[in-house]
């Protein structure tokens, strides 16, 4: 026996992968979402897995979610590494692709970008520290048309719903709404306030009300902030309802006036609702916010999310660069899928036909028979030994491929292709067989 010693092998928590037959279900759901993003012109990039800690720093408190990079045995001389990090999302690394590639880019730039980020939080359900992102953004020089917010939300519905994932609602507000009843208010720091009514839904009103009192709201203005919270409407009305609570700015008429536009926008869109207390905690959201939940399962977090920023690719250029994005949580939703047996799993391979090695001498055959195959589009095996054929058999049902092909055992035989799940055998040419005949 071996003196080298066994590491145990144990799932890392927070780092989700699956079988091939559900990884073949979730490469569909890739596929997907990919053709969805490019039927409404958004085209495709991908950034570094890291980024400058400076870049990621550049906006919003993220301190805390943030892995650093540097290797096992540090080199005293090159401290490069220590400056570099996982990227938590994919928003702020494309403002710096924006930024860089200026001159390259075609304006109001869109784009899609479908790639994993990493996040230092306790794991939990539906909370992972390495999971896969499917983002769309509009990013434009000096302003982007408002119905780019309304078209994502649109966007997300024609791509989830097929999918066939369980009952959700896309929650919408926009945080000049917030803002700007907030500085009606009195208020002097509207961000502490936003950050407050943000956890609305995981600690309750009780909770938000405590927070709020002790940043130095008074009890008056702490009730304001929680009744506007609490509106929430499928219609247009709801700027009579806000405006109903009696408080006034030049800021809280025009996010109301945004906001409405994009409901008006979505109207023939389902399950868009105007949620007051959705705030996003990120500070880089300055207009239309959007945060989307399970309706059986709310508490499981969002599925999808993100909003309007005006000033994130500035961070990095002397332009300014306003943008709006939204971000399909993939691993979030295929994994609860997954975990409730609701995913119908896909092959365990890819290989529509497998190819029998007869025998060493007939291998070189068999081999021409797998590319003439697979120069003809099927995905195609030939055998990797030359065990017995039962045998070989045995292995392309263990792994379900559909079709066994049998090249001739000899100079005069025939080719022969047994369809697997009819247990039928027949003669078949490799360069005109079709399934289907």
């Amino acid at each position: 026996m071996s003196d080298q010693r066994v590491v145990r092998p144990t799932p890392i928590s927070g780092f989700p992968e699956w079988t091939p037959q559900v990884r073949a279900v979730e490469q569909r759901w890739l596929d997907h979402i990919r053709a969805g993003f490019e039927s409404f012109g958004f085209a495709s990039v991908e950034t570094p897995s890291v980024e400058n800690l400076d870049v990621l720093m550049a906006k919003g408190e993220t301190s805390q979610e943030v892995y650093t990079l540097h290797r096992l045995q540090d080199d005293a001389d090159d401290d490069s590494d220590a400056k570099l990090g996982l990227h938590f999302d994919l928003t702020v690394p494309f403002a710096r692709y924006v930024a860089q590639h200026f001159n390259e880019l075609t304006f109001p730039f869109k784009r899609y970008q479908m790639q994993r980020v990493w996040r230092g939080e306790r794991p939990q359900e539906g909370r992972f520290r390495e999971f896969t992102q499917c983002d769309i953004d509009v990013i434009n020089v000096d302003s982007v048309p408002l119905h780019f917010d309304a078209e994502l939300p649109r966007i997300v519905h024609r791509v989830l719903a097929p999918l066939d994932i369980p009952a959700w609602t896309l929650n919408l507000n926009n945080r000049k709404v917030l803002q700007g009843f907030y500085e009606g208010l009195g208020i002097k720091e509207p961000i502490a306030v936003i950050r407050a009514v943000d956890k609305l839904h995981k600690i309750g009103d009780d909770g938000v009300r405590e927070i709020l009192l002790s940043e130095g709201l008074d009890s008056e203005q702490a009730d304001a902030c929680l009744r506007l919270a609490r509106i929430k409407s499928t219609g247009t009305g709801v700027a009579d309802q806000v405006r109903e609570l009696g408080v006034t700015s030049e800021l809280l008429e025009e996010g109301l006036d945004e906001l409405t536009f994009v409901l008006e926008d979505l109207a023939d869109v389902p399950n868009v609702v105007a949620d007051l207390s959705i705030a996003r905690g990120l500070d880089y959201y300055t207009g239309t916010v959007y945060e989307a939940s399970f309706d059986d399962d709310p508490g499981y977090g969002s599925i999808c999310a993100g909003g309007r920023y005006e000033n994130l690719a500035g961070q990095f250029i002397r332009r300014k660069l306003p943008g709006v994005g939204i971000s399909i949580g993939l691993t979030r939703i295929f994994a609860k899928l997954a975990a409730e047996g609701r995913i119908e799993e896909g092959p365990k391979c890819p290989t529509d036909v497998m190819v029998v090695v007869p025998s060493a001498e007939r291998r070189a055959a068999a081999l021409r028979t797998g590319e003439e195959l697979r120069a003809r589009g099927f995905n195609t095996e030939v055998f990797h030994s030359t065990s017995k054929v039962g045998k070989q058999i045995q292995y392309a049902s263990k792994k379900g491929i559909p079709f066994v092909w049998f090249p001739p055992f000899d100079d005069e035989g025939t080719h022969e292709v047994k369809d697997m799940a009819a247990g039928e055998q027949g003669p078949a040419d490799p360069a005109s067989w079709s399934p289907q005949a």
